[in-house]
């Protein structure tokens, strides 16, 4: 079904495979691991790809292929590619694209898989890749070199909240002639369309906002119908799928992702305001706080802020500590984006690994605190918070 002439929230809902006999209202779970043929020649015909249908379902699944669906149609996207988590998909995306010897260039602030694979694993196979400043966007074209194909960003970034331009982005990757990819997890379809700003690929952890209750794993590409071609083939032979059973709880969730990200966007702007105003609070990144540096951005390119809220308690590493020791309602996880308000100290845990220069390079101040509002009552969660930084 093409709704592409229907609104966000009726694509995400009326989004749906075609019925079976028993003429479900909602979509069945397709849990099988194969499909059967009708005959030698229909078994043939689909293993060369004269025709489209489902042949196993580390190929496709119908669950897998309705996400997918609606995901295009909220990005804007021509296909796409569901994977197992958000990091199966920035792996297979990347290596599928990439061979021996090429470069990527992307912002420094970036998830700390992400950072991993580009300096640990990548550099096997002598794929090498450049940092660059995300408050010095000028600087980006004197990274590219010869042999660049990606370039790559998040906006805003985990977990310092950062945004950049990505018309900018756009842009400089179309002068170049690079393939450019936003990872977007942080702000969901619904409030960011980055191929509308010249991206060719966008790729979500599914896992966070878009499953919404911490219940599943799953990641997802989709943009350009040629290069979504690359990453199937490689997906396909590599096996990183998307479970059917996932699918289907990732594709029921999306039905009802512009009401929840739209209440945890209100949430999270009264919770910055608190912050903001709070005496042990050196200050509060937020897309959409007037103080945010990159405020008229994420205006132009953000739908509303999102419900990631960083900011910075006075007294460093230890007041860290002491303030998740503190916090009660408010859950300490490594996870984001679900109903229930997460609460991170990433110089502590998360990027405890890296040197203090390396952390301050990507804006992590041994005092940031990263906060995932959730959809609690939010004077509850701001009434934790406070008594967790009084």
């Amino acid at each position: 079904m093409n709704n592409t002439e229907f609104g966000f929230e009726t694509q995400a809902i009326r989004t749906q495979n075609e019925r079976t006999q028993f003429l479900e209202h909602s979509v069945p779970l397709y849990l099988t691991s194969s499909f059967v043929f009708e005959d030698a020649e229909d078994m043939r015909a689909s293993f060369t790809e004269e025709k489209e249908r489902n042949i196993y379902s580390r190929f496709s699944n119908p669950n897998t292929s309705e996400f997918v669906e609606k995901i295009c149609q909220m990005e804007g996207a021509e296909d796409g590619y569901a994977f197992a988590t958000g990091m199966a998909a920035i792996y297979s995306t990347f290596a599928a694209l990439l061979k021996s010897g090429d470069h990527i260039v992307s912002v420094g602030s970036v998830f700390g898989s992400t950072h991993t694979l580009f300096t640990k694993y990548f550099p096997k196979w002598n794929i090498t890749a450049s940092y660059f400043d995300i408050n010095q966007p000028e600087t980006i074209e004197s990274y590219i070199q010869p042999n660049t194909k990606i370039l790559f960003a998040e906006s805003p970034t985990n977990p310092a909240v950062d945004i950049i331009d990505l018309e900018l982005l756009g842009q400089i990757a179309k002068k170049h002639n690079l393939i450019l990819i936003i990872d977007n997890c942080f702000a969901t379809p619904f409030l960011q369309n980055p191929i509308q700003y010249g991206a060719d690929l966008v790729v979500h952890s599914a896992t966070k906002l878009i499953d919404g209750q911490g219940r599943v794993l799953g990641g997802i590409t989709v943009g350009r119908a040629d290069l979504i071609r690359e990453i199937y083939l490689f997906s396909r032979n590599t096996g990183p799928a998307l479970s059917p059973f996932n699918a289907w709880v990732l594709s029921k969730s999306l039905e009802t992702l512009p009401v929840r990200v739209e209440k945890h966007c209100e949430n999270a702007v009264k919770v910055a305001e608190f912050l903001e105003n709070h005496p042990n609070v050196n200050k509060v990144k937020y897309p959409f706080l007037k103080s945010h540096p990159k405020y008229e951005i994420a205006k132009k390119q953000m739908r509303l802020g999102g419900n990631i809220v960083a900011f910075e308690i006075k007294g460093g590493i230890e007041a860290g500590r002491k303030f998740l020791d503190k916090i009660q309602l408010c859950s300490l996880s490594a996870n984001l984006g679900d109903t229930r308000t997460i609460v991170t100290h990433p110089a502590s845990t998360t990027h405890s690994k890296l040197s203090e220069e390396e952390r301050l390079a990507v804006s992590i101040t041994d005092g940031l605190v990263r906060v995932s509002v959730g959809l609690e009552t939010v004077q509850d969660v701001i009434n934790d918070l406070r008594q967790a930084l009084d």
